[in-house]
């Protein structure tokens, strides 16, 4: 009997500690692209703070994330750093269509160790990136999967150099493990979002890659389905107030 009520109290105080209970009804658990990170915690703290609920978050490559909604992952907003894999929820039937909207935009950037020697520059189709790597690798997203790995994918193949620096990728599982690479050193130059490359001391941009060059890189966002909730309707909507929108835009987002 005692050791019944003990592990009654147990049971309790973990779930009193968000362990080993069910989420509070004002919760909302938004599965979201790594690069929205630290934009998404602030905008989540802000609808925290007036009340709305709270914002849980798990950030990954939106590949991952989406494999994860489809397998059934309890998540209730879905923040995608492409359309394709929004898309293949959507024929899935994984999430709500008539609640999606494009978010956000970003840039494509080229950067580089924050004590590298390397210059400014002007990337246009005939620049040279795979000169630019001498000996190294090119840190980025890998390009079967993650978006910003795809839009690089894109860039370099309208660049001409794709069949020359597919080779010496270094593929990593989101963007910020890109960005990891260079900022230890381990390659000399990555393919990031600027919002990322913006949040790092330890790198530096070097050059952006003209918006022609890869399709528009667009954050759509929705609602999964079976997951619509009072509170995930309501943090949906909250993204698109004036004052979460200040937030993506001091993170160096474009806002749709």
């Amino acid at each position: 009997m005692r050791i019944s009520r003990f592990l009654a109290v147990i049971a309790v105080l973990l779930t009193a500690m968000g362990w080993g209970g069910a989420a509070r009804a004002d919760d909302v658990l938004v599965f979201a692209a790594a690069s929205t990170a630290d934009a998404l915690n602030d905008v989540g703290g802000l609808f925290a703070a007036k009340g709305l609920g709270t914002m849980r978050a798990s950030y990954a490559s939106s590949s991952t994330l989406a494999r994860q909604i489809e397998r059934g992952a309890p998540a209730n907003v879905f923040l995608s750093a492409d359309r394709e894999w929004m898309d293949w929820l959507e024929h899935a039937g994984s999430v709500l269509p008539q609640t999606r909207r494009d978010l956000l935009g970003n840039a494509l950037v080229l950067i580089a160790p924050a004590n590298s020697g390397l210059g400014e520059i002007h990337i246009g189709r005939s620049t040279d990136i795979a000169a630019l790597l001498g000996s190294g690798r090119l840190a980025v997203g890998d390009p079967d999967h993650v978006p910003v790995g795809i839009y690089a994918k894109q860039a370099l193949k309208a660049m001409g150099q794709w069949d020359r620096i597919g080779p010496r990728l270094a593929r990593a599982e989101s963007v910020r493990a890109g960005m990891a690479l260079v900022e230890r050193g381990e390659a000399p130059l990555g393919i990031v979002y600027a919002t990322d490359a913006a949040l790092s001391k330890r790198v530096r941009v070097v050059g952006t890659f003209p918006a022609a060059l890869h399709e528009p890189i667009d954050y759509p966002v929705a609602l999964v389905a079976g997951r619509d909730t009072v509170s995930a309707r309501a943090f949906l909507d909250f993204l698109q107030t004036p004052e979460a929108k200040a937030i993506f835009v001091r993170y160096g987002f474009v806002v749709h």
